[in-house]
């Protein structure tokens, strides 16, 4: 379990090394326009990441 779950987040961060790696001016106004964003919205998109992500693992576990 453990390792699946540090393979798990080994690959996140290889997907999330992909887009500033491949186009870093888009990348660049992505968080541009993030930092505009509310505290809430910010929270709710987490969540909902988190949200997707665990029934992800459930479903595929």
């Amino acid at each position: 379990m453990s390792s699946t779950l540090f393979m798990a987040f080994a690959l996140m961060l290889v997907i999330e090394g992909i887009l500033p790696f491949v186009a870093p001016a888009a990348w660049r106004e992505t968080f541009r326009r993030l930092i505009q964003f509310s505290d809430g919205q910010i929270r709710f998109v987490g969540l909902t990441s988190m949200i997707i992500g665990l029934v992800l693992l459930i479903l595929f576990s």
